[in-house]
């Protein structure tokens, strides 16, 4: 159930603690790969090294917001800050007026032993967030799901991770019979597995496979593709032919039967045409015959 959001809604998920303790390590071990730190976008080009340590004196007894933005510029951390600073903006959409106005990235983790003055002096600064190693979170160590966070550990924090995670070869002391987890392969770069002579010597030649580029041939115009296609095609092809055949018969026998009807016809007509001149003159002989008798009997 997405909407509407109710009190009874299950937020959570219980995730075995087995599983947890895996995710964190290998967030850890995340954050200790320099390749890794950099893709997530975190400015380490200055930075001295890869884990982050910084000695107990140095950090613990920082209770100032400017002596901590000294320490970080010390170490050359403080351009991870400043990008954060530059990435505030406001934020898209309804969450606006629901007390999240801005988005700004993430920045440096401190990592602390004991409660100290530190606490108080990062807190202020944007983007810096700080946890103790006893209490890892891993929303904070890979944010988003993206290992490789810019942790700065204090040394008694770090010395302290041996205790709480052990080793491969001794078991945690502050957990129940708990080891780290072994990795399956120890060189985790696959493609220079693959490309090493060890094994590309054991593989066999790359099979070169022919391109063979098939002609689209038009249906409506070739009648052999048309019948793979549809096989009654070749059915329907017949019977036209045979149509046009008996079409083209009837024609010439219906040609032939008019020509014969015609020829009788214009005998009639011409002899009716030379029967009606003699009419003609006939009825011009008689008209002068009756005038020439006329004119006898007048003169009798």
């Amino acid at each position: 159930m997405f909407a509407p959001t109710k009190t009874y809604r299950r937020w959570h998920r219980k995730v075995n603690k087995n599983q947890r303790r895996y995710a964190i390590v290998s967030a850890l071990a995340g954050s200790s790969s320099a390749a890794l730190v950099m893709a997530r976008g975190h400015r380490i080009e200055k930075v001295p090294e890869i884990p982050l340590v910084v000695s107990n004196e140095t950090i613990l007894e920082v209770s100032k917001t400017s002596a901590a933005v000294k320490l970080l510029k010390a170490i050359n951390a403080y351009d991870d800050v400043e990008k954060v600073k530059d990435s505030r903006k406001l934020r898209c959409g309804v969450g606006k007026s629901r007390n999240r106005r801005y988005t700004q990235r993430r920045g440096p983790l401190v990592i602390y032993d004991k409660k100290a003055p530190l606490i108080r002096a990062f807190r202020n600064l944007p983007g810096v967030e700080l946890c103790s190693v006893r209490r890892l979170n891993l929303l904070q160590l890979a944010p988003g799901g993206h290992l490789g966070r810019l942790v700065i550990w204090t040394k008694g924090a770090f010395e302290r991770l041996n205790a709480l995670y052990g080793s491969y070869r001794r078991p945690s002391t502050l957990k129940v019979d708990y080891r780290l987890p072994r990795p399956v392969i120890t060189n985790s770069d696959l493609g220079r597995l693959i490309n090493s002579q060890e094994i590309q010597s054991h593989l066999r030649k790359k099979k070169e496979q022919r391109k063979y580029t098939i002609r689209k041939k038009n249906p409506l115009r070739n009648l052999g593709f048309m019948i793979k296609l549809n096989p009654y095609a070749k059915t329907l092809r017949r019977r036209e032919i045979i149509r046009g055949r008996v079409a083209s018969k009837k024609k010439a026998t219906y040609k032939k039967r008019m020509a014969d009807k015609k020829g009788p016809a214009r005998k009639r007509k011409e002899v009716k045409k030379k029967e009606g001149k003699n009419v003609l003159k006939k009825v011009h002989v008689n008209k002068h015959k009756k005038k020439f008798v006329r004119s006898l009997h007048s003169n009798h």
